[in-house]
């Protein structure tokens, strides 16, 4: 038996996790562990496919990586996804995302900065932005709180923050997107 761990782009959630277990037990194998950005699994006959992974995973809008330093990236916007979407109240106001990456990849954040900013072509920063301003537009579509109690859920300073921000970002106000008849979200592994 061979255990293999590939690395896998895209993954966003838990029916991503989902999707890719059922995927890669469908093609035989025994799947271990499935987490965001990777996926680890045992072959029976020692014989693995990694084609015929790749393009199942592809099929369902995921992909494989290769290189190191796309695991890497993946990982970054793993932690920061998941940081994000699963926040409490106030949580992320005095949070520290460059110690937090950093300590969960054990690689200092002048490199992983870098690295981001080289390979994805937006620095880390604005990348959580991004990805606020989406947790943002979806509890807005939600509308159970308040802007005020967003922006406090959030970490932002003040609705002021908030809705300069997510201007800046969308170009809408906070109460324009959501009167909106059709609005934009955007997947969060296309964010």
């Amino acid at each position: 038996m061979q255990t293999t761990t590939i690395y896998i782009k895209n993954m966003v959630c838990g029916r991503c996790i989902k999707v890719v277990s059922e995927e890669l037990t469908k093609l035989g194998l025994t799947v271990q562990n499935v987490e965001l950005g990777e996926a680890t699994f045992v072959s029976e006959n020692n014989s693995i496919d990694m084609n015929r992974i790749r393009a199942v995973l592809e099929s369902n809008g995921f992909g494989m990586l290769n290189d190191k330093q796309s695991k890497i990236i993946e990982k970054i916007k793993t932690i920061i996804i998941e940081k994000i979407q699963s926040s409490t109240n106030g949580e992320l106001e005095k949070f520290n995302f460059s110690k937090y990456i950093s300590e969960n990849l054990n690689i200092s954040y002048q490199y992983l900065s870098h690295l981001f900013s080289s390979l994805e072509d937006i620095t880390i920063e604005k990348y959580i932005i991004h990805q606020k301003i989406e947790k943002v537009k979806e509890l807005l579509v939600y509308d159970e709180l308040t802007l005020s109690e967003i922006a406090f859920k959030l970490g932002y300073s003040s609705v002021q923050h908030l809705s300069s921000q997510f201007k800046k970002t969308t170009g809408f106000t906070p109460s324009h997107y959501k009167n909106l008849k059709n609005k934009k979200r955007i997947p969060l592994d296309k964010v």
